[in-house]
């Protein structure tokens, strides 16, 4: 089975949940940028959660599907649609072969991702599909899709062939989604800036107490200098107490890190394994998936909480995973 590419959209990867085992030698974890929506896209269909899916960023591809194919979508609203009619978010999708999905002007935020019953069976290297564009590594050749690509599926799981023939989609290229839904990630409102919780980094307390209350108080803004690896802000300039170097340290995604200048940069899924620059703030890893949609022009602000806060919300975010794998093969048994 295989997926057509018509158009690329403007920027579209192939990503899993990222190569680990590998920063040790200097190389990158990748991976999607908001690992609980691709997670939830594949557990709605009957993938594990770590399949390898589609990566949208503000412009969706426009897909063919050779065969018959279960699909779901999350993260951000692109406004995708199927024979001129929306598709919903968050939903098990049963599409019949020939059916083309398509994605116009995005209604909020900037991301979204798109899992398919079998995954994008792309070659695995170094034990993961997720594309590191900057090495040309993984995903369909190291690239982002082109016109004319064709992406391969693997088998279906049998959570994913019994909820597509539970929907019965009309024949082909007809379609059907699911009654029901994954809880929607909460979105900030339109206007206000994006909340992201952090926790004091290495390096807190060589900042003087002027640039730590800012960083709290204060709004900073995503600048055009923003990509898969990490994002800069814009916004009050942050002063370390002492002007020495440091030595290169370990940094993550959500590592936010202040250079010479005093504009912080927050970075992502594609970051170094290393940095030289202050570890200012670290974001707990349940807020990972808002940075996302932190596209340039986004405000943020920073909210500190603590460890014992984020630990609690990564469990609550695990548990609901776990419940939603659990919910949809129920469903599946109806």
């Amino acid at each position: 089975m295989r997926i057509s590419v018509l158009k690329p959209g403007l920027l579209t990867t192939v990503q899993d949940e990222g190569r680990f085992g590998y920063q040790k030698n200097g190389l990158v974890v990748s991976g999607a940028l908001d690992a609980v929506a691709l997670r939830t896209a594949n557990l709605l269909v009957g993938n594990p959660g770590g399949a390898a899916g589609l990566e949208c960023t503000l412009r969706g591809p426009t897909l063919r599907f050779a065969a018959d194919a279960l699909l779901a979508l999350t993260g951000a609203d692109l406004a995708a649609s199927i024979s001129g009619q929306p598709v919903p978010l968050g939903r098990p999708v049963a599409v019949r072969a020939g059916a083309v999905l398509t994605f116009g002007v995005p209604k909020a935020s900037g991301r979204a991702w798109l899992a398919v019953a079998g995954g994008v069976a792309v070659p695995p290297v170094l034990g993961s599909r997720a594309t590191y564009l900057r090495a040309a590594l993984g995903g369909l050749a190291g690239a982002a899709l082109r016109a004319g690509d064709e992406l391969p599926l693997g088998e279906w799981p049998a959570v994913g062939r019994r909820l597509f023939e539970a929907l019965r989609p009309p024949k082909a290229p007809g379609w059907a989604a699911a009654g029901w839904h994954a809880a929607p990630a909460p979105l900030a409102r339109p206007g206000a800036a994006l909340g992201v919780r952090a926790l004091p980094g290495p390096e807190y307390e060589q900042f003087d107490p002027a640039s730590q209350r800012a960083f709290w108080a204060e709004e900073f803004a995503v600048t055009p200098a923003a990509d898969r690896m990490g994002a800069r802000l814009s916004g009050p300039a942050l002063r370390r107490l002492a002007s020495a170097e440091l030595l290169s340290s370990a940094v993550t995604f959500g590592t936010v890190q202040v250079p010479a200048g005093g504009q912080p940069i927050v970075l992502l899924a594609d970051r170094q394994t290393t940095g030289g620059y202050s570890r200012l703030a670290q974001v707990i890893t349940a807020d990972l998936g808002r940075l996302a949609q932190a596209l340039p022009g986004t405000r943020l602000r920073f909210q500190r909480t603590t460890l014992a806060e984020a630990q609690a919300l990564y469990l609550a975010q695990e548990q609901q995973l776990r419940a939603l794998a659990r919910a949809v093969y129920l469903k599946s048994l109806r």
